[in-house]
């Protein structure tokens, strides 16, 4: 069965320490989510996830004229900070082989497993349930993007 986690709900404490980070950083690095993961007692993974709401609901408007070159040099320096967070991110996650095949078997029964299963396989396979949610992610992607590729190929040839 697909059960879905249930929605984290923060405390009014520990909301105000999450606005007060946000307000300071609206992209912190993997230490910083730790630190206040620890702070707060949550998860670091939902701290995350509470980060990635709070910027798409509080994006800026886009704007036009004048604005646009400040805009524009804003980016600029955005692009720089995005370079220098590049310090601040996981370490990339490496799997065994052993560990691939039981996540890509998981994956050929079902694309779309539940919190239940992926925390039965995080289990299994000795790494964190948030790490197997992404892996999921990805692997879905490639596989959208790898049947698109081989659609295209079909009537590419069937067209000769």
């Amino acid at each position: 069965m697909n059960r879905r986690r249930s929605r984290t709900k923060f405390t009014e404490d520990q909301l105000k320490i999450l606005i007060g980070a946000f307000n300071q950083k609206p992209y912190p690095g993997y230490a910083t989510k730790r630190k206040l993961a620890s702070e707060i007692n949550a998860e670091e993974s939902r701290i995350q996830i509470w980060f990635q709401n709070r910027r798409a609901r509080y994006r800026p408007q886009r704007v036009s004229g004048p604005e646009k070159a400040l805009e524009s040099s804003r980016e600029q320096d955005g692009a720089e900070k995005e370079i220098q967070s590049r310090e601040d991110r996981r370490c990339r996650t490496s799997y065994t082989s052993f560990q691939l095949h039981t996540l890509i078997k998981a994956f050929m029964k079902n694309p779309y497993p539940g919190v239940d299963s992926r925390e039965q396989l995080a289990q299994e396979i000795g790494v964190p349930e948030s790490r197997v949610q992404v892996w999921f992610q990805n692997r879905r992607s490639r596989f959208h993007v790898q049947r698109k590729r081989e659609a295209a190929e079909v009537s590419g040839q069937s067209q000769d």
